[in-house]
């Protein structure tokens, strides 16, 4: 068995070293979404990054440079998902309403099928949430979705070396119940207004102890993640629907003066003007059988559009297993179909989401510098016609169409939903056996 899987590895570092070589894609059509499209494309990456994008006739591809016709194929920035539950996270329980230093990133399992059916769908990035059934129901993270055997191979690390991520809140009927629960929507914002301002205090007492260890306050995790909110490190992702609530979260990230994301806002159609009055980003989700909840009964296609008109910048979301990533491109189609404009919807599925999640350095267009997260498409990305063929993750492969496994990941059918299998990798986290 060593002595087999010895032989894999010796055939596969060729393989490993050519990625520190060039790839050049020619003759696509390239939606770079930062700037015009360019119908008749290069794309070169290197070592993880882009490092030139430009029309053929004025781009010079790099000396031994892998050179793949794209003639006839679509390539557009990978796709940012600023709202989905894949990897099966598990956040808050009933013991609490709020529950700020509950963590998914000590629940998710990478190993989930659906992560393989969002790379399918043309997703690189997302924003894993817990869900809305506590006023606070924990810690969200951004990742790449990365081949990787444990979550520690799909975190986001920010300069500063922490992790990046937000903190999922909600409002409406989902986090109401019976005691320690709020019964009312008024009783649900007293609550949230009483842990900001015990955060407040708790603040206060650890500057006022000024470094002296003796003068401060016990630890206290749920304190300390939101202080890490007040002060701007962590924006909270909040899930609101109705205009009532939309504009209960206004007023308290006004007060409280921490950075927020409206998410889902089905009402948000009757509240462009007063979302755009309030310079608050908003996370929507399109989808084509409204329903399920009294509070979403109002929602409706026309939403994007309502808020591109008034100014708001916005993001699409699956809200995955609500919208099936793999159906991610729809959601835009459905925007355009219903007034919003073609390159609001492609800027809404890549660069707007990756400013919600403070990560447009690095993602969500094809510049020069950036990662090198895109995919190739049978043709345009708003055609239900249109396949996703690869998806690329920081300069490697994620997705192959060409590949069973990963057409059976995307089309579904037996196995389909089976969980990702363990598998071998080298250095550089390429997959050199083990999946069946």
């Amino acid at each position: 068995m060593i002595r087999n899987f010895c032989l894999v590895a010796a055939a596969c570092a060729p393989l490993a070293l050519a990625q520190s070589n060039p790839i050049a894609y020619t003759g696509a059509h390239i939606i770079t979404v930062a700037g015009a499209e360019i119908p008749d494309g290069v794309l070169v990456i290197q070592n993880g990054r882009i490092t030139t994008v430009g029309a053929r006739n004025a781009v010079s591809i790099p000396a031994g440079a892998q050179v793949v016709d794209a003639v006839s194929k679509v390539i557009m920035p990978g796709i940012v998902d600023s709202h989905s539950h894949i990897g099966e996270p598990e956040g808050g329980d009933s013991s609490s309403p709020i529950q700020p230093d509950v963590r998914v990133l000590d629940s998710v399992n990478v190993h989930d099928a659906h992560i393989e059916k969002a790379r399918a769908g043309g997703v690189t990035t997302a924003n894993v949430m817990p869900g809305s059934g506590r006023l606070s129901s924990g810690q969200t993270l951004y990742l790449k979705l990365r081949k990787g055997n444990t979550i520690d191979d799909l975190l986001i690390k920010l300069p500063d070396g922490s992790i990046a991520g937000g903190l999922k809140m909600a409002n409406g009927t989902n986090p109401r119940g019976t005691p320690p629960q709020p019964g009312t929507r008024g009783k649900a914002a007293a609550l949230v207004r009483a842990e900001f301002i015990k955060a407040q205090e708790y603040r206060a007492k650890i500057i006022a102890a000024n470094g002296d260890a003796s003068k401060l306050p016990p630890r206290d995790l749920r304190m300390e993640e939101l202080v890490e909110v007040l002060d701007g490190k962590r924006t909270v992702q909040f899930h609101t629907h109705r205009h009532d609530d939309i504009m209960t979260v206004i007023r308290l990230s006004q007060e409280f003066h921490f950075k927020v994301v409206l998410h889902h806002v089905s009402d948000g159609w009757m509240m462009a003007e007063e979302i755009a009055k309030a310079k608050v980003p908003v996370s929507v989700i399109v989808i084509d059988s409204p329903g399920g909840k009294e509070e979403a009964m109002n929602a409706s296609p026309v939403t994007p559009a309502r808020l591109e008109a008034a100014g708001v910048p916005f993001g699409f979301h699956t809200d995955d297993p609500i919208t099936d990533s793999r159906l991610f491109l729809r959601e835009a189609g459905l925007g355009v179909r219903n007034g919003l404009s073609r390159s609001t919807a492609l800027y809404a599925m890549t660069l707007a989401n990756a400013k919600i999640l403070e990560l447009d350095s690095r993602i969500g267009s094809i510049e020069p510098g950036k990662d090198a997260d895109f995919i190739v498409l049978s043709g345009d990305p708003l055609s239900v016609y249109s396949h996703v063929l690869e998806t690329w993750i920081e300069g490697k492969k994620v997705f192959d169409r060409s590949d069973p496994h990963d057409r059976l990941e995307q089309v579904g059918g037996e196995g389909a939903s089976h969980d990702q299998n363990p598998f071998w990798a080298d250095d550089d986290g390429d997959e050199i056996g083990g999946r069946s």
